[in-house]
């Protein structure tokens, strides 16, 4: 059985802590090389039944770049007018995406009519083509972190009308867009907490049976 030192599992637990969702970025491009080494912790993610069922969609072209955003900023304010009074001025207040400084940004979809693995373990439990996605995610998300690089994770937006402005198959189910680049500074605590949103759980709670 393939064991690991002390040292690495302390630092892996270290890298757990340093992964943050960063929405502050530097403008400095990321090298091409680099980018495809991070994006290769796809290829060692899990997915149900082998199905890979993740597409990722790079998005450079500043018309499809201005089309999301303005996405964003429609769901953003749409959201903002769900809360009132203190709660309405705090989530004003916060930046929720990268979007406008990230050098490089990825719609990452699940593509629900994939035919690899032929729907071993999906047939009761579609759902977990996208649990598969969400976990090569974040194999993508620690990689990055230990390369120095920081990823936000943008879910204030509409899907259908970020799926049509792509122009991909309807098939395919947005997951995640992600923001990537060199974060302006780093903390361990996370921008909700500091603000003063919402406070973490001292401790997992088991619920036995």
């Amino acid at each position: 059985m393939r064991e690991f030192s002390a040292a690495f599992q302390t630092e892996l637990m270290e890298l757990l802590k340093w992964r943050r969702d960063v929405r502050h970025f530097k403008t400095d491009p990321i090298p091409l090389d680099l980018l495809q080494k991070c994006l290769n912790a796809f290829q060692t993610s899990p997915s149900v039944g082998l199905s890979e069922p993740w597409r990722i969609v790079r998005i450079t072209s500043p018309d499809c770049r201005a089309k999301a955003l303005d996405n964003f900023t429609i769901a953003n304010a749409d959201a903002l007018r769900g809360y009132s009074d203190e709660r309405a001025q705090t989530y004003a207040s916060l930046k929720l995406s990268g979007m406008r400084d990230a050098p490089e940004q990825l719609a990452i979809f699940c593509d629900e009519s994939t035919l690899k693995g032929a729907g071993l373990g999906a047939q009761s439990m579609p759902e977990m083509r996208r649990y598969s996605v969400v976990a090569a995610i974040m194999n993508f998300w620690l990689v990055t972190r230990a390369n120095g690089l920081g990823l936000g994770w943008v879910s204030i937006l509409d899907p259908d009308q970020l799926r049509r402005d792509l122009d991909v198959s309807d098939d395919w189910a947005l997951v995640a867009y992600l923001c990537i680049g060199w974060p302006e500074y780093e903390t361990l605590t996370p921008e909700l907490e500091t603000v003063g949103w919402e406070t973490r759980a001292p401790e997992i709670t088991l619920i036995e049976k």
